[in-house]
């Protein structure tokens, strides 16, 4: 079972953000950490490749600055090896171009199965992984809260509003995975030490035929303003005189709540 993950470095958010002045994008500068959400995905494929009794994980990234210290702790998870795509062409790329880039690394590895978080936390757009699905020409099944392999299929407990929907289609696949899928394992100090010598192969646009068509260049997306959220207003204090009831009442009324 080889199953490749996609997982997003990002600025650590306890540490202090900035946007670029000029085209309102995240500033993407020293060391990037794994995406917490990609840390679900990474568990569970190792469990995956556990359980099929033999395999290798691959982790797949597009990063700025040759960085790879998101990448090193999947590494040190267990996972196998990582390709990372670093390349100041894709400066200003969009949902898709991220997809096409993936798309690109992934069929070098031809895996039985992909997984992905959700949607990134710095990016919230939720639309990478079924793009690279289309791209590939893979079905896909998102918001999986459990994912299991069998007789060449991939059955998933699909995450709903009222409960969850069990899916199945064949391998390979493309799965998105909610948090709580797994409890993700802590990098041993074994495994860190190891991660330093697993390879890490990196790539460029030009390696993946990619050039003009992704980057500023290939956007179809551009963000045109950013503005600081509405304070939010300090709320009404009832004291209650014994009368309190009658005056949620009538707030609940105005609201058209009652």
């Amino acid at each position: 079972m080889n199953v490749v993950v996609c997982v997003k470095q990002i600025p650590d958010p306890a540490a202090p953000q900035a946007l670029d002045p000029q085209t309102h994008n995240l500033v993407r500068e020293g060391k990037l950490i794994l995406d917490d959400s990609d840390s679900y995905g990474v568990e569970m494929a190792l469990q995956l490749a556990e359980q099929a009794g033999g395999g290798e994980v691959t982790i797949v990234s597009m990063a700025p600055n040759g960085e790879t210290s998101g990448l090193r702790t999947a590494l040190a998870m267990g996972a196998a090896k990582a390709i990372l795509i670093s390349d100041e062409a894709l400066r200003g790329s969009d949902a898709l171009s991220t997809a096409k880039v993936l798309a690109k690394a992934i069929e070098r590895v031809s895996p039985d199965l992909v997984l992905a978080a959700t949607e990134s936390t710095d990016g919230y757009t939720g639309t990478t992984p079924v793009q690279v699905a289309e791209l590939l020409g893979l079905p896909s099944i998102t918001f999986a809260k459990k994912v299991s392999i069998a007789g060449g299929k991939v059955t998933v407990e699909r995450q709903t509003e009222a409960g969850y929907d069990e899916v199945e289609c064949p391998l390979p696949a493309v799965v998105t995975v909610t948090a709580g899928v797994v409890e993700p394992r802590y990098p041993s100090f074994k495994g860190i030490m190891a991660a330093k010598s697993k390879p890490v192969d990196q790539l460029t646009v030009a390696d993946l035929g990619l050039e003009g068509q992704v980057g500023s260049a290939g956007a179809r997306q551009a963000i045109t303003d950013v503005a600081d959220a509405d304070t939010r207003q300090s709320g009404e204090i009832v004291v209650d005189e014994g009368d309190a009831h009658e005056r949620v009442v009538q707030f609940l009324e105005q609201l058209k709540l009652v």
